[in-house]
């Protein structure tokens, strides 16, 4: 067959429409359209194709071998419209496309699990890409420079181009060994553990834990004792539990925590908050990452706000 000009979509859906009802009256009908235009259509069609797809009388229509090739083509054609302008509406209005997030800490863990199974039941066109990182800082670097889309995690500083809520509350408890003389406690003052040697978190930019351990000392008079720095809070806990030092962690953490060698006490002392945020750029118009937030504002109020640890 010689080929002419591009074939047009409405070429294809009369055609099909004319083979499969094999009258041209029935198939005008069918499209809504007048018969003498249908026919033209097909005409323009078997001249651009090259090859008569119809045998036509007063009384019959049939199709013809190329006629019958072309069914399956022109199907597959419109089907792979219909599947592009399915996915095209699906973007548009946030049920697909993909989504990167960046969470930060042991104490997101079950949060982001939670999302991502809610995000998989309730929009299964949504691709996640999470990406784990051992503090907050980096997750808020990437999300700047929008290598990121939503970033979980504990700052002080919120930039002005990044929104942010509270997705669950939190609060300071102490870790001890369980030989620990202070390990009965139901409640701690942090200068009570003045003399304690501390297992500390690296103090990086924005490191909320190291902060607010300097704080409460300077606060309280003192000077915390740093005995080791560990990379990160499963390494901190292990020393804990090898009775290196006590450690100042979450209680998020603590709930989540399984060490039988290992007791986790509330402080009484208060600070600057260590909630757990979601972030996202103010001038995102990603519809899939609106979307995503959507779901991260409705996840079940229980597990959002988390209690105090007791």
């Amino acid at each position: 067959m010689c080929g002419g000009d591009a074939v047009e979509i409405n070429q294809l859906v009369a055609f099909l429409a004319v083979a499969d009802e094999l009258h041209f009256g029935r198939a005008a009908e069918r499209l809504h359209v007048a018969q003498p235009p249908l026919s033209r259509t097909i005409k323009q069609l078997e001249t651009e194709l090259g090859s008569r797809l119809l045998d036509r009388t007063t009384r019959s229509v049939k199709l013809t071998s190329s006629g019958r090739a072309l069914i399956g083509p022109a199907t597959e054609v419109l089907e792979a419209l219909r599947r592009a302008e399915d996915a095209v509406r699906s973007a548009d209005g946030g049920e697909s496309g993909l989504v990167r997030i960046a969470f930060a800490g042991v104490s997101t863990h079950q949060l982001v699990a939670r999302l991502a199974r809610l995000v998989r039941s309730q929009r299964p066109g949504i691709q996640l890409d999470l990406s784990s990182q051992n503090f907050a800082q980096p997750a808020m670097t990437k999300l700047v420079q929008g290598d990121t889309d939503i970033a979980f995690g504990r700052w002080d500083v919120i930039p002005a181009e990044v929104a942010s809520k509270v997705v669950s509350r939190d609060s300071l408890v102490i870790a001890l060994p369980d030989t620990h003389r202070l390990a009965g406690a139901r409640r701690l003052a942090i200068v009570q553990l003045a003399a304690e040697g501390f297992v500390s978190l690296p103090s990086y930019e924005g490191a909320v834990l190291p902060d607010r351990l300097r704080r409460l000392a300077r606060d309280n008079g003192f000077v915390p004792s740093i005995v080791q720095v560990a990379p990160d809070t499963q390494t901190a806990l292990a020393l804990v539990s090898a009775e290196v030092g006590c450690h100042l962690t979450l209680a998020s953490v603590a709930v989540n925590a399984t060490d039988p060698h290992i007791v986790f006490i509330p402080l009484d002392d208060t600070t600057a908050d260590v909630d757990l945020r979601a972030a996202w750029r103010r001038n995102d118009t990603n519809p899939a990452v609106k979307a995503v937030l959507h779901e991260v504002m409705n996840l079940d109020e229980a597990f959002r706000i988390q209690p105090s640890y007791e």
